[in-house]
């Protein structure tokens, strides 16, 4: 949520999410003081995006709520209807978190090698968001074990496949990995976005995604670290509605003819017919049979059956075959 620190901001931006027909808000939960040194450097993505002449401490600084504001904006979440997520960034905001209620914990990429923060939520045994940028399989297989070792179920846990570079280039996103990641550790996978636009996020569903996170803004062009990698209300709304479209696309899997499809099938379909006059006694064969539409006679499936018997009757041109 690019609130930029500002408590109205971040309630008008639940407000867009809700109208945008999104599941769940995510904050970030962290105190500058505890989560970086004073001297550390911004990374790229942030001086560039910034274009400001300041530490990572002291951006992140302006960027921070307190304890009261994230309770304010649960209650907001919980007036509007939508759920009140936020990645905690130390043990702290882990406790805090507990503390109000929340059942899913996303774990940032940044803290996927954070072994006492991963075993903190884990004793949790509530739902996790494990996301993965910057990691390989066997820092990904860590933290899950990690996890699990600590009391988290296989079952509530999904990973998702992230690159935290903002915004992404689309070489890098590799959504693949997210299947490998599926198959290696039998887990759910989603994708946590950062690329420009839509399309990648609504790929990742076609693949198997169930999570999607994206950053989103009320405006690209607001300062921050990570609006130009963000969506804005229309592009999110956009956004959502094709992961709708997709996810029922997506169907059972089982292969059979749908409902709406059913009352075509007699009229694309074709049956055996008459090539021409064909008289009582004749013998069906490839020069005096045809296959025309509708598909209300005799299948072509019995093309073979039908051919050396004994015609019955006559037969006009095109009049359906009976055998």
């Amino acid at each position: 949520m690019n609130h930029n620190g500002d408590l109205g901001l971040a309630k008008k931006l639940i407000d867009a999410a809700v109208v945008a027909g999104a599941d769940a808000v995510k904050f970030q939960t962290f105190k500058a003081d505890r989560l970086v040194a004073h001297d550390a450097p911004m990374a790229a993505y942030q001086r560039r995006n910034t274009r400001a002449e300041e530490s990572q401490h002291e951006m992140l600084k302006r960027l921070e709520l307190d304890e009261e504001q994230f309770r304010l904006l649960h209650a907001h979440c919980q007036n509007q209807g939508i759920d009140f997520l936020s990645s905690p960034f130390d043990l702290e905001g882990v406790d805090f978190l507990a503390a109000l209620g929340l059942e899913v914990f996303k774990i940032p990429s940044g803290e996927i090698t954070n072994l006492p923060y991963l075993r903190k939520i884990g004793r949790l045994q509530k739902s996790v968001l494990l996301s993965t940028g910057m990691a390989d399989l066997e820092e990904v297989r860590f933290a899950l074990d990690t996890l699990m070792e600590a009391g988290a179920a296989k079952r509530k846990i999904t990973v998702l496949q992230c690159n935290t570079e903002y915004p992404t280039p689309m070489e890098d996103v590799n959504l693949k990995a997210m299947r490998t990641m599926a198959e290696t550790f039998g887990v759910e996978v989603g994708y946590s976005d950062h690329t420009e636009g839509i399309e990648v996020a609504i790929a990742a569903v076609s693949l198997g995604a169930t999570v999607v996170e994206k950053h989103f803004t009320l405006s690209r062009n607001l300062p921050g670290p990570d609006h130009r990698a963000s969506l804005e209300p229309d592009a999110l709304q956009a956004m959502i509605a094709a992961i709708r479209n997709v996810e029922q696309a997506l169907g059972d899997g089982i292969k059979r003819p749908s409902r709406s499809e059913l009352p075509n099938r007699l009229v694309a379909r074709k049956s055996i017919v008459a090539a021409r006059e064909i008289e009582k006694g004749e013998l069906f064969t490839e020069n005096n049979l045809t296959v025309k539409r509708p598909g209300t006679g005799l299948s072509p499936r019995r093309w073979d059956e039908a051919l050396g018997r004994v015609a019955l009757r006559n037969y006009a041109a095109n009049e359906f075959i009976e055998l």
